[in-house]
């Protein structure tokens, strides 16, 4: 889940660790000038009809009554939470693979995002264990291009390429995008931080038994994984998943113990070119310059993967994908028994992605006149 390498040896200090970041939802519907550009419709790609969405599983579970929601509903919702948090991390490291500079400011966003996805699917799955029930994640692998699990954010389609402005407008800020916290927005759209603030409601209403057998403890960048033990444990997990990216009512110049922007925000410094600022109760794109990064021109890959690629960079391709598949049945395995040393597998394995990632940047794509690119298309069970 992370490069242990990076991170403390130890999980000393609180039991959940809030990471710095600014309270993203509401804003953009509740007070659309606060932003600069935060109000902008987010419109899927042009080149085509988007895939149309699976509206139907959370649209189905947040219209169970709330009399209804108990263990068997906290499970199902769980299981899609962990689908949701898996389907933003491949486009999240295209664009972070792309980057030249690891250290530029873009570099460092991204990377931030991409540990708290991570850290949030920790969490989403040891919730799943929590009250008897085991993350699929296999199963949950997504297909891209395509929409966002469980038909939240319609219109969005998730596809993989390199950074470009338009990457990071249309893919990132559309998914991370604050919204009325309202089940239903006005474009539609199921929201995914309603989503949370009812799989809270429910917890605090079914109050099931909380088992740690088999929660998983780890860092995932600077933030802590640890096993949930009581319903106040619960609420304040699933709080700093909302407030780290996925929506809250707070405003963005509410800040925790850094400087840190949500998510949206920070998709928002890298498209804007400028870090947010907050001054007079207005906060817009306006301070320090965040320049756009020189990249690898990674193409859009096409349903279905790379058609008829060379020998060369079908290798590269397999033994991406099969790192890949590692990654995602070695995360089976550790919330299904395997524990510590099925996760720390899973960590070798998404450090052996990279390479031949980048590799494949590197190699021109005529068709696409740009380069190839991974597909995050995990080998057949």
């Amino acid at each position: 889940m992370t490069d242990p390498t990076e991170a403390p040896d130890t999980l000393a200090g609180t039991r959940f660790k809030r990471r710095s970041f600014l309270a993203s939802a509401a804003l953009a519907a509740a007070a659309p000038a606060a932003v600069a550009g935060a109000a902008q419709a987010v419109q899927p790609p042009t080149d085509g009809p988007p895939p149309t969405p699976d509206r139907g599983s959370v649209r189905r579970l947040l219209a169970v009554p709330e009399d209804g929601r108990g263990v068997d509903w906290i499970r199902s919702a769980l299981q899609v939470a962990v689908q949701l948090e898996l389907a933003t991390i491949p486009a999240y490291l295209c664009g972070w693979w792309s980057i030249k500079d690891r250290g530029s400011d873009a570099a460092r966003l991204i990377r931030r995002i991409v540990d708290d996805e991570m850290y949030h699917l920790g969490v989403v799955s040891n919730l799943l264990v929590a009250v008897g029930g085991r993350p699929r994640i296999r199963d949950a692998a997504p297909t891209y291009p395509g929409p966002l699990p469980g038909g939240v954010r319609a219109g969005v389609t998730v596809y993989l390429s390199g950074l470009t402005k338009s990457v990071v407008h249309d893919v990132m800020m559309a998914i991370e995008a604050p919204e009325v916290p309202l089940a239903q927005g006005s474009d539609n759209s199921l929201s995914i931080g309603h989503f949370y603030s009812d799989l809270q409601e429910a917890f605090r209403t079914a109050k099931p038994e909380l088992s740690t057998r088999e929660q998983l403890s780890r860092h995932i960048g600077t933030d802590a994984l640890r096993p949930v033990e009581n319903l106040d444990d619960v609420n304040e997990a699933l709080e700093i998943v909302k407030e780290q990216g996925e929506g809250t009512t707070s405003s963005p110049s509410d800040t925790f113990e850094d400087d840190h922007p949500a998510h949206y925000y920070a998709f928002g410094e890298i498209y804007h070119g400028r870090r947010l600022r907050t001054e007079g109760g207005k906060s817009e794109f306006t301070g320090d310059p965040v320049p756009f990064p020189d990249v690898y021109p990674m193409g859009r890959v096409p349903a279905g993967g790379w058609p008829n690629p060379p020998e060369d960079v079908r290798q590269l391709l397999d033994r991406f994908n099969a790192n890949y598949h590692d990654v995602l049945t070695s995360l089976d395995r550790a919330w299904d028994g395997g524990g510590d040393s099925a996760l720390g597998a899973a960590v070798h394995s998404m450090r052996g992605m990279e390479t031949p990632a980048v590799d494949l940047m590197e190699i021109d794509n005529p068709a696409v006149g740009g380069t190839y690119g991974p597909e995050f298309r995990p080998l057949p069970t």
